[in-house]
C-alpha cells in the first residue's frame, strides 16, 4: 500500500502493535487447514491486503498476503510454497472482501485463487469524499485518528524468513482496514454517494487486465530526450537484452541496468565495450562485468537498415492527437474540449470528486475530437458507456455535456 504518514503527526494515536500480537507465517498446508477453518468460523467482512517485492523482483508475483476476520484473528500467510489459497476464497464465501487500492491487489490475490465475491475499497471510499491524501496511513489518521507507520512499505517482501518488524507492519495494515471501511460507509451515505462507491467497487472487482503496451521499452526513462531514430534503435535493443537478463534471473530490469546507463549509451553510441564502459553510468562493478553483453545489444542497433530503426512518433494510436495540437487542427474540437474540460472542473469542486474519478480524461478527450452525431444526450451517454463509464458518471455527465456542446 502507498503513501506514507509519519507516525508522529500530531492528533493521531500511535499504533505499533496488533491485537492478536505478530504470529506465525502460514507456510504450510496443515497450517492453511487451520487459518481456513478460523475464517470459515469467523463474521463479517475479510480485510486483506497483499506485499510484493517491486523493484527487486521481475514482475508482480506476491510474497505474503495478510487477512483478517472478526472471530478469525489476522493470518500472514506465505503464498510461496502455497501457491493455491482458494481454499480461504471458498471459505468465506460471498464475504466482502476490503481493500485499499484494490486494482493494486486483486490480480494477485486472483492468482492465488483469491477472487473476491464483492470488494469495498477504502482508497477510492476516500477519492469520492474529497478526501485529499488517500494513501492508507492519511487515511486511517484522518477517519480513525490513529498513526499507522508505513516505513517498511516498499522493502523486498521476497525476503526469507521474513523480519518480525515487517511482519508487524504487514498485520497493522488490515487491523482497522474493517473499522475503517465502516466508518468511509457511514461517510458516502451521508454524502449521497453509496451507490456511486458501488459502482466503482464493483468496477475495480471485475476490471480485465491492463492490454499489452506496446512498444514498452519507450517507457525508459530519458528517451524522450532522444532525437535519433538509431538513438532509439539502442534504448530498444539494451531494454530487451536487459529485459530477458531480469526476466531469467527474477531481478526488478533496473537493477540489471539502469535507465539512465540506457540513455547514456544511445546517446554515446559506442563502438566496443572499452568505450562503453568509460561512461560514467557504466563504472559499476556489475555492469561492467556485462558489459560485453550491453555492448551487443549496442552492436545490434547500430547495424540494423534504415527500414527497421523505430520511428520517431512512437506507435500509432487510435486514440485522439495531443490536445495541445488541436486548435490547428479542430478548432471546434479544441472548444469542446475546453468546455468540457471547465464543465468537468466546476463539477469536481461542486461533489468534492478527483476530476479523474468523475470520467477518465482518454474518454473524455476522444469524446470532444469525435463525438457522436447528433451529440445528444442520449448519443453522448451510449459513447460513455462504450468507454466503460460507470451509471452513476453517464447521469452526471451525459446531459451537462450534450448542453454544453450544444452552446458551442
Amino acid at each position: 500500500m502507498s503513501s506514507a504518514l509519519p507516525p508522529t503527526a500530531p492528533d493521531t494515536v500511535p499504533l505499533t502493535e496488533p491485537a492478536d500480537g505478530v504470529g506465525d507465517v502460514v507456510g504450510t498446508a496443515s497450517a492453511l487447514a487451520r487459518v481456513v477453518e478460523r475464517f470459515a468460523a469467523g463474521t463479517g467482512p475479510v480485510a486483506a491486503d497483499a506485499e510484493r517485492a517491486s523493484g527487486y523482483r521481475y514482475g508482480q508475483a506476491t510474497y505474503l498476503v495478510q487477512v483478517r476476520r472478526e472471530g478469525a484473528g489476522t493470518a500472514l500467510i506465505d503464498p510461496v510454497p502455497l501457491p493455491d489459497l482458494s481454499a480461504l476464497g471458498e471459505a468465506v464465501g460471498d464475504a466482502e472482501w476490503v481493500l485499499h487500492a484494490a486494482s493494486q491487489d486483486l490480480p494477485g490475490l486472483g492468482e492465488h485463487g483469491l477472487r473476491p465475491a464483492r470488494v469495498f475499497d477504502t482508497e477510492l471510499a476516500a477519492r469520492l469524499l474529497g478526501m485529499e491524501r488517500v494513501g492508507l496511513a492519511a487515511v486511517v489518521a484522518e477517519v480513525l485518528g490513529l498513526g499507522l507507520a508505513k516505513e517498511h512499505s516498499a522493502v523486498d517482501w521476497s525476503t526469507r524468513p521474513l523480519p518480525t518488524d515487517w511482519l508487524r507492519y504487514a498485520a497493522l495494515d488490515v487491523e482497522v482496514l474493517v473499522e475503517l471501511r465502516d466508518r468511509l460507509a457511514d461517510r458516502l451515505e451521508a454524502a449521497g454517494k453509496t451507490e456511486w462507491a458501488a459502482q466503482e467497487f464493483e468496477a475495480v472487482r471485475t476490471a480485465p487486465p491492463p492490454a499489452p503496451r506496446p512498444e514498452p521499452w519507450r517507457r525508459t526513462s530519458g528517451t524522450h530526450t532522444l532525437r535519433d531514430r538509431r538513438q532509439l534503435a539502442v534504448v530498444r535493443s539494451l531494454w530487451l537484452a536487459r529485459d530477458a537478463s531480469a526476466r531469467a534471473r527474477d531481478v526488478s530490469p533496473g537493477r540489471v541496468l539502469p535507465d539512465r546507463a540506457i540513455v547514456a549509451a544511445a546517446r554515446a553510441l559506442p563502438r566496443t565495450a572499452g568505450q562503453l564502459v568509460t561512461l560514467p553510468e557504466f563504472t559499476g562493478k556489475a555492469t561492467r562485468r556485462r558489459a560485453a553483453v550491453w555492448q551487443r545489444a549496442v552492436d545490434e542497433a547500430m547495424t540494423l537498415p534504415e527500414d527497421r530503426l523505430p520511428s520517431q512518433r512512437g506507435p500509432r494510436s487510435d486514440g485522439p492527437p495531443q490536445p495541445r495540437t488541436w486548435a490547428d487542427r479542430d478548432p471546434v474540437a479544441a472548444r469542446r474540449l475546453a468546455a468540457a474540460r471547465e464543465l468537468v472542473a466546476e463539477l469536481s469542486e461542486e461533489l468534492s470528486v478527483p476530476v479523474e474519478n468523475l470520467l477518465q480524461p482518454d474518454a473524455l478527450r476522444r469524446l470532444c475530437w469525435t463525438p457522436p452525431e447528433p451529440a445528444g444526450a442520449d448519443e453522448i451517454a451510449e459513447f460513455l458507456q462504450g468507454r466503460a463509464a460507470r451509471p452513476w458518471q453517464v447521469d452526471l455527465l451525459a446531459p451537462r455535456l450534450a448542453a454544453a456542446f450544444a452552446d458551442l
